[in-house]
């Protein structure tokens, strides 16, 4: 039995993937029209001696990132990742749909000052694929959409590990030792059944304000509050329902919005194609056209092929292939990785606009693909 919190997860993501569509469509035709300077000056404003672009992608990204953490800490706990037969099935499928898009990036950049960009086609972005995966309506079997939540959450895990690790240039460690020491503290009082969310919130922007000032990015600090609140068994009543349950709709109708916006205001200039003839936006755009869908069917199929797990229910290799296509969607990871890795704010704003090429073309194949496959209706 699909819990209620997944049901509500999965429609909120499906109501976010399409907002996102639309607030991405609005940014880019504000900022190629008469207000676009105006429009781009917007999320440039200083506040603090920093953009409000920094604080978006610095700072609210961190409730993103905290909402995915609770996600995976309930799969684990009680969901697909809880059963070790289960899970290994969106695991080696996320495995393959990291190394295969890493692969075909670096062998187009390997030695080039744009390598750094490996992580840019590895993830999925939940949001928007679950957003086209909905359009489908009913007919899309539970089980598919559980195993494309899985595999996105295990994808952007991945995607925060490579940021933790490739991505932290200058490490101060005093502040890095203090954001830990925070954690310990509030693991403590994880164990110490403290169910009360104040303190658990109240450490968490302590932490996020040493991680910020340690080199390491700051949105990791969201991942490492979700292993520290209380999950108890899972219920209405715990602390990690409670919590995840409020963030929902905040990050799929607003936070997740502001990013689409401010990430993808950029001028379209009438010879923008020949700037993403590049290396490393054929290696991203490969990457999430080619390396997703067959890194994730190839280790799926191999997975069930070599008995370490098994199909899920109700489905077959044709809606497997299908949602492996919808793996290609990168867009806010993507994005986000694009920011971190990239040089200079040219390649950078090259890269979205091939990570948004990507993401809307394999959208499209996706949802073909998916639609004219013989399915039963499920509810």
């Amino acid at each position: 039995m699909v819990s209620k919190l997944f049901k509500e997860f999965v429609d909120s993501e499906k109501a976010g993937g399409i907002t996102l569509i639309v607030c991405t469509l609005f940014s880019l035709l504000c900022a190629n029209s008469i207000i676009g300077q105006n429009y781009i000056s917007i999320w440039h404003y200083s506040f603090y001696n920093h953009p409000i672009e920094y604080w978006i992608n610095d700072g609210l990204m961190t409730f993103f990132f905290l909402l995915i953490g609770l996600e995976l800490e309930r799969e684990i706990y009680i969901g697909e990742l809880s059963n070790i037969k289960k899970a290994l099935f969106p695991i080696l499928a996320a495995i393959g749909g990291m190394i295969f898009p890493a692969s075909i990036y670096l062998a187009l950049n390997y030695g080039t000052f744009t390598q750094s960009g490996a992580g840019i086609p590895m993830a999925t972005d939940i949001a928007f694929a679950l957003g086209i995966l909905s359009l489908l309506g009913k007919r899309i079997p539970i089980s598919l959409k559980i195993f494309l939540t899985a595999l996105a959450v295990i994808d952007d895990l991945g995607a925060i590990l490579i940021i933790a690790l490739f991505y932290t240039k200058t490490i101060l460690w005093t502040n890095l030792f203090i954001a830990l020491g925070i954690f310990v503290f509030l693991f403590l009082l994880n164990r110490l059944k403290i169910q009360n969310l104040i303190p658990y919130l109240i450490g968490g922007v302590a932490m996020w304000f040493f991680m910020l000032n340690s080199g390491v990015h700051a949105t990791i600090t969201g991942v490492l509050l979700a292993f520290v609140i209380p999950f108890g068994n899972g219920n209405k009543s715990s602390s990690s329902y409670l919590l995840q349950h409020s963030l929902h709709k905040p990050v799929a109708f607003i936070l997740l919005p502001l990013f689409a916006l401010a990430n993808t205001a950029i001028i379209l200039n009438s010879n923008w194609i020949d700037y993403i003839n590049q290396k490393y936006t054929i290696g991203i755009a490969l990457g999430l056209i080619i390396g997703k869908p067959i890194g994730i069917w190839l280790f799926s199929f191999l997975s069930v092929k070599l008995k370490l797990c098994q199909l899920p229910e109700n489905t077959n290799w044709k809606s497997i292939f299908g949602v492996s296509i919808l793996g290609g969607i990168g867009f806010t990871m993507s994005i986000f990785i694009a920011l971190l890795a990239l040089p200079n704010p040219t390649y950078i704003d090259n890269a979205k606009i091939i990570i948004m090429i990507s993401s809307f073309l394999m959208g499209i194949i996706g949802i073909i693909f998916l639609k004219n496959i013989k399915w039963k209706t499920y509810r």
